[in-house]
């Protein structure tokens, strides 16, 4: 019996090694959860983040909102979309602002993303919904088919469909303004917003700057309209007309004039041709006028059609101007023949603009002009 244990001295010595196994796995797992604990300091895992949106909504034109950014730690902030941008990209300061720029939708289909707060392994998710931009509702000239149209919708500037003729020198009118290339210190003078181009006057450090734009792509023979608000103000000459794309003298290439109105003559708006036969300077001009009493006020359709036999001048559908191609095929009375741009201006001043003085308390001066399009026969 001397070197045997009992079966209870037993049992006994098995329970305190259960014990202390126990115990061992117990301080183990505690020091494995104080290390856990260190390492996240470490490592930059967990942390708290709280934004001031919990999500953004957009029109479909472009759209600029900010998010304020408060962590207990260094934050980064991204979307995985391409047409959401964050600036900046985070911040080692606990907390910040998210500038987050959503490009405008040049579709029909909303569209969904989000932005990624992200603080060590935290996340915080932000949707952004943006909307489809409206469909076109083009009401076509019977006979014709739309080729062409900008219905500035799409982004904060016009499009690469239009480029700009820039300086001053009166352009053969005395005009006062100088013309730039959208823009001046800042100031964006040709600038698309709510589907609506908008053309400014404005008097910067002494000079009055202004926009003067023309089509990239040129037409021969169509039907050509836009939906225009005109300027208010003595002084304000906004137009809507059209040039030879290979001109190279006027009056000789010809010209179109759809719409002209200058500010001191409220809601008169003009129609003309010029050619070498039949031009202002020699007071031959083909021209027609009519009074239209809201123009300053809302939007009207102003729209040219120009055939081999004829050009018309329309408002909201109806003619009030027409010259007749004499078919002697000279260019002299007929040089309209040939491709013309469009072209959109704001002048200031001049010698029609300004013939009763020019009043500069109504700078800014603004011309609008809601879509820009081109028809040409089937």
């Amino acid at each position: 019996m001397c070197g045997k244990i009992s079966n209870a001295a037993h049992a006994s010595k098995n329970e305190n090694m259960r014990t202390m196994n126990l115990f061992i796995l117990s301080l183990m797992a505690l020091s494995s959860l104080c290390c856990s604990k260190d390492d996240n300091k470490v490592k930059g895992e967990g942390g708290n983040i709280s934004c001031s949106v919990s999500q953004i909504s957009a029109d479909y034109g472009e759209s600029i909102s900010s998010v304020d950014v408060t962590a207990d730690r260094e934050w980064t902030a991204y979307s995985n979309e391409n047409w959401i941008t964050c600036s900046p990209a985070g911040s080692v300061n606990t907390s910040g602002k998210v500038t987050v720029t959503i490009a405008a939708n040049t579709t029909t289909d909303a569209r969904e993303g989000s932005v990624t707060v992200k603080s060590g392994s935290t996340r915080v998710s932000i949707p952004v919904t943006q909307k489809g931009k409206p469909a076109v509702n083009v009401n076509t000239p019977e006979g014709y088919t739309l080729v062409w149209n900008d219905e500035f919708n799409d982004g904060s500037k016009p499009s690469a469909e239009w480029f700009y003729e820039t300086g001053g020198g009166g352009w053969g009118n005395n005009e006062l303004q100088t013309y730039v290339s959208g823009d001046k210190d800042g100031d964006q003078l040709a600038a698309v917003k709510d589907g609506i181009l908008r053309l400014t006057a404005k008097k910067i450090n002494g000079t009055v700057y202004s926009i003067r734009m023309n089509t990239n792509k040129s037409w021969t023979y169509g039907y050509f309209e836009a939906r225009l608000k005109l300027t208010k103000g003595k002084g304000t000459w906004p137009a809507f007309w059209m040039m030879p794309k290979n001109y190279k003298a006027w009056p000789d290439d010809g010209e179109i004039d759809i719409m002209e109105h200058v500010g001191y003559d409220p809601n008169r708006v003009h129609a003309s041709i010029h050619t070498k036969a039949y031009n202002h300077a020699i007071n031959t001009q083909k021209t027609a006028q009519k009074l239209v009493p809201t123009a300053q006020d809302e939007f009207h359709i102003y729209a040219v059609e120009w055939t081999t036999d004829f050009i018309k001048g329309y408002i909201d559908g109806e003619v009030y101007f027409t010259f007749q191609n004499d078919k002697a095929e000279n260019k002299d009375t007929w040089p309209f023949n040939a491709p013309f741009y469009l072209k959109l201006n704001l002048a200031w001043g001049g010698n029609w603009g300004g013939a009763q003085g020019i009043d500069e308390s109504v700078l800014p001066a603004t011309y609008e002009i809601d879509y820009v399009r081109v028809f040409q026969k089937k």
